[in-house]
């Protein structure tokens, strides 16, 4: 492997780029064989742990542009694990609710995102993974929108 420029390597940003390269691949390879996707992996999160949410709600509780939540929510209503109805409390809003096979399928992509972790981290210690997930919160925290 070709050695790493020293001004790099000291680089947080520069290694959590590569990090988050690596990462992106075993997560997209791991929801791949599981027959999913990283968006769907969000929407049922949200769903299970906020209860039903418009297509709008989702869409910036998972940091998910519209249009993608859309498609999104359109796959997991064929394969599903989501419903689909219209609100009744607005008549142009669409509610989407968590069925008990989005609940099996989160479930499952929850196994395959705790397989990446384990992949991902290898080289640290339980503590030392929840130092920098600890870390991590921190710096994307003082960033977000407000």
């Amino acid at each position: 492997m070709d050695e790493i420029p020293e001004r790099l390597a000291v680089k947080p940003s520069w290694l959590i780029t590569q990090l988050a390269v690596h990462a992106r691949r075993l997560v997209s390879d791991g929801f791949t064989a599981a027959g999913a996707r990283g968006y769907h992996y969000r929407i049922l999160a949200a769903l299970h742990e906020f209860g039903p949410a418009s297509q709008a709600q989702l869409g910036r509780r998972c940091r998910i542009d519209r249009s993608d939540v859309v498609a999104a929510v359109n796959e997991l209503v064929e394969q599903g694990f989501v419903d689909r109805t219209p609100d009744p409390d607005h008549g142009r809003r669409n509610k989407v609710t968590l069925t008990r096979g989005g609940v099996r399928q989160l479930r499952r992509m929850d196994g395959v995102l705790d397989q990446v972790q384990d992949d991902l981290l290898k080289p640290l210690s339980a503590e030392d993974r929840q130092t920098l997930t600890r870390l991590l919160r921190q710096v994307l925290a003082q960033h977000e929108p407000e």
